[in-house]
């Protein structure tokens, strides 16, 4: 069972919380299918929100080319990101699939890219190659 995004946030907040305030990190416990204890530890690998109009304006270019089909200037856009990394909300393989947000002056593809899910403008933007994922809002 993954931990719905709402209650990592709100776990993430505890624990940065927790450390400033008493110093030591915080622990969150939740329950897993079965109705086991789990401990979830807050960590930096969270899935926030972030506001379309925040984006950097290479990922408004990024999502009009998704939005059209292409064509994409990497060959590995539009491929499956197979969220390895666990950040994402588990779905089967194929749900998502990452394009490439320019970087400018780098060299290469670059760490920023959208990845988009089976659902209606269900984008993601991460800006430090998967390590933290924003949903993007597209009504900001």
């Amino acid at each position: 069972m993954t931990t719905p995004p709402r209650l990592a946030r709100f776990a993430a907040l505890a624990a940065l919380a927790s450390t400033l305030l008493v110093g030591t990190p915080a622990v969150a416990a939740t329950s897993t299918a079965a109705g086991t204890p789990a401990a979830v530890i807050a960590s930096a690998k969270t899935v926030g929100d972030i506001c379309y109009s925040e984006l950097p304006s290479q990922a408004h270019d990024t999502l009009r080319l998704i939005d059209k089909g292409g064509p994409f200037p990497y060959p590995k856009d539009g491929t499956v990101f197979s969220n390895r990394e666990g950040v994402l909300p588990k779905h089967n393989s194929g749900y998502y699939h990452e394009y490439t947000v320019k970087t400018p002056g780098s060299p290469d593809r670059g760490a920023r890219r959208i990845v988009t899910g089976e659902k209606t403008h269900e984008d993601y933007y991460t800006g430090d190659h998967y390590a933290t994922f924003d949903l993007v809002d597209f009504t900001c």
